[in-house]
Parts: structure tokens; C-alpha cells; sequence
């Protein structure tokens, strides 16, 4: 049963990866298949879809940073509470 839900999931990912012929059409040169829709209509579009990467990579930097070693030193802490 599992398998057979787990290739019915990937068959389905498999078709939205995909970019349709109207979708490629619209799209620029370097997003053609693989994004869907209308293509960035300036070049603010690619600016704040840039920022938000970065701002993403940031993030998650910090927070696998942060959980694989905290740097809390307080024994008051809440997280001792929780690992006695």
C-alpha cells in the first residue's frame, strides 16, 4: 500500500514540475520550463524574488546555526528545565 501511494505522490509531483507550452512561451529565455504562468513583467520582479532568497538563506543559516549549538550558558535557562 505504501508503494503504491508513494508512486501515485511522485507521478503527481512529476506533473506540475513542468512548465506547459503557453506557460514556456510567456517565460523568459533562462525560466523557460521550469515555472508556470505569466513572465516577470519588469526587472523589480527579479529584485525582490532575489531579496527574498537571500533573505530565505539568512534565515536558514541562522536557525540550523542556532540548533545545532545555541551558546546558552545560563543554568537558569529553560531549555535545562526541559533536558533534566
Amino acid at each position: 500500500m505504501k508503494k503504491k501511494v508513494t508512486i501515485l505522490v511522485l507521478s503527481l509531483v512529476q506533473v506540475f514540475i513542468y512548465a506547459c507550452p503557453v506557460c514556456e512561451r510567456n517565460q523568459p529565455k533562462i525560466l523557460r520550463g521550469i515555472v508556470h504562468g505569466a513572465g516577470p513583467e519588469s526587472n523589480w520582479d527579479y529584485v525582490s524574488i532575489w531579496t527574498t532568497i537571500i533573505i530565505a538563506l539568512i534565515t536558514l543559516f541562522y536557525s540550523v546555526k542556532w540548533t545545532i549549538k545555541p551558546g546558552e550558558k545560563n543554568t537558569n535557562h529553560i531549555k535545562y528545565s526541559i533536558l533534566k
